[in-house]
């Protein structure tokens, strides 16, 4: 993003304290694009659909986190572990959280987060006067 743009920090300061939680994570590897209209973020998070997904955005930090199930029964064999996706990002305040949209496919997750009406580009006309 050039210095004009919107920026999303991804600091580590803001991280889930392994003294409290004896979970293990992955880092889902996300992309993220600006536009006039917002943001998209597209995050890979196989195994993952909209009821074990949570996004959320709280005090301008928003947190992607979800734990993928896999079949049900009695597991005889296991070679494949998943654990849970956390990821979270600072967001400007110049977004609408309130209109952001998230929808999931074949484990990619596509997050619009649309930006204020305030923050958006807008041309000036220029009046002729004689």
């Amino acid at each position: 993003m050039t210095d004009k743009s919107m920026t999303v920090s991804n600091d580590q300061a803001v991280s889930r304290e392994a003294t409290r939680s004896t979970a293990r994570y992955m880092t889902p590897p996300v992309d993220i694009v600006e536009t006039d209209e917002g943001l998209i973020l597209t995050a890979d998070v196989p195994g993952l659909d909209e009821q074990n997904l949570e996004i959320s955005v709280d005090q301008g930090v928003l947190t992607i986190e979800g734990k993928a199930v896999f079949g049900t029964g009695s597991l005889l064999w296991r070679e494949y572990a998943m654990d849970g996706y956390w990821r979270q990002f600072h967001l400007p305040e110049t977004f609408d959280a309130s209109r952001a949209r998230a929808e999931i496919r074949n484990g990619v997750l596509t997050l619009h987060l649309p930006k204020a009406e305030a923050a958006k580009p807008r041309k000036i006309a220029i009046e002729t006067r004689h």
